[in-house]
């Protein structure tokens, strides 16, 4: 009886190891980048200054693209809570043959493990073998690093030309945590469990706590030229993007998915925002009713070139005037999390926007008015699923197993 019931204490653990989670990977020949996201849940309380740090961020921008309040004081060390779930900008870049980020680095603590940096500080987003094959570290160091030790840390990205389906997207590295499901994924951010299996090349729509999936976030897209330093802009629904040495916030949704720029709510010093011949400045509009419709005259950001600001004055004739632009709300960084949910994604923003101060103009009944028109980008190509071997702890159960077996 005793080896019939150690082949299957075994069996029991090698099903445990041998699981693998899968992450999708992007093959790319060509070194150039786009802007994407890694979804990350904090392990700790940290800093603002301190999570930026963490991802080699901007402050600023990893705020806006989460449309939480950018502007209030000290934000650098306002304390964000443990669990909470946020949306990474990070550059996406081509490094051998994939599309993977490779911006971040993370200097080693006293006590710290592979495993530990992969699997908490970085909440999964990167196995322990990656960032060991990433900075060229021998096996038979075992887990641990130096104190001080610096280390490149790959995230996983995905481009797919910025284009979902022919429209402008994002693309999110989403961890697959516990309970989810791809339904439940492709509601919270707006998209088709059709798409999402697309994009990651899934037979089933079935996916397990560990997974990196890509997720496309419907986004607007800007038609900058080429010598602007924020050439190939581009915003996820319901968020901000801080541009021009933080002189210009653009956003995106909730009404529609043009991309509008204002002058940034942020003390810093600035190039001039007013358009040409025009007392109006980025982001002000005029408008007058007239027998064969709307005479809009318009003055938006057209990028950062050489270090100045970009103002283009524009008129047209519309069906009917503009109502007051809808702004994606700004929200105060939250102090605390609800336990019971924390490890579920922030949800989609709502589709009715709070209000935001906007530029004002000298000119009587001004309102603000969408700069530009999301670029039809080229459809996205469909991933391939690499699975990327990630053991499971399953030591615990074995030694459980393995006393379970002496004591019968």
């Amino acid at each position: 009886m005793a080896i019939p019931l150690l082949s299957f204490i075994l069996l029991v653990f090698l099903s445990i190891a041998t699981v693998h989670s899968k992450s999708t990977i992007e093959p790319c020949s060509v070194s150039d980048t786009c802007p994407a996201m890694v979804g990350y849940t904090l392990y700790a309380d940290l800093k603002v200054s301190e999570l930026a740090t963490l991802f080699s961020a901007d402050p600023v921008s990893l705020l806006a693209a989460n449309s939480l309040d950018f502007s209030l004081s000290d934000i650098d060390h306002r304390i964000l809570p443990s669990g909470l779930f946020l949306k990474v900008p990070v550059v996406c870049s081509c490094s051998d043959g994939i599309r993977r980020s490779v911006s971040t680095t993370y200097r080693a603590r006293p006590s710290d493990t592979l495993g530990f940096v992969a699997g908490s500080v970085f909440a999964g987003l990167v196995s322990a073998d990656q960032i060991r094959e990433a900075n060229s570290l021998s096996g038979g160091g075992g887990d641990g690093l130096e104190a001080g030790q610096s280390l490149v840390i790959p995230l996983p990205c995905t481009c797919f030309n910025s284009s979902d389906n022919g429209l402008p997207a994002v693309y999110l590295s989403y961890v697959v945590a516990a309970g989810d499901t791809v339904a439940g994924i492709a509601a919270r951010y707006s998209t088709t469990v059709t798409d999402i299996m697309a994009v990651n090349a899934m037979g089933a729509p079935v996916v397990k706590a560990g997974d990196i999936i890509s997720v496309p976030l419907p986004a607007c897209a800007s038609n900058y030229p080429n010598s602007a330093s924020d050439h190939g802009l581009i915003v996820a629904n319901g968020s901000y993007a801080i541009s021009a040495s933080h002189c210009v916030q653009c956003s995106c949704g909730p009404g529609d998915l043009n991309l509008y720029c204002t002058p940034a709510l942020l003390a810093v010093s600035c190039s001039s925002m007013q358009c040409k011949n025009s007392n109006l400045m980025v982001g002000n509009v005029t408008f007058q009713s007239t027998s064969g419709g709307c005479n809009v005259t318009s003055c938006s950001y057209g990028g950062f070139i050489n270090g100045s600001i970009v103002a283009t004055l524009s008129t047209s004739l519309q069906p009917q005037c503009p109502g007051q632009h809808q702004f994606p709300p700004l929200l105060p960084p939250p102090s605390s999390v609800i336990r019971e949910s924390f490890l579920s994604p922030a949800p989609a923003p709502a589709e009715s926007g709070g209000s935001l101060t906007t530029p004002k103009s000298s000119v009587p009944g001004t309102i603000a008015l969408p700069g530009s028109s999301p670029a039809n980008g080229p459809s996205g190509s469909i991933s391939g699923a690499c699975s990327l071997v990630t053991f499971l702890p399953g030591y615990f159960i074995l030694t459980v197993l393995w006393l379970f077996y002496f004591s019968w």
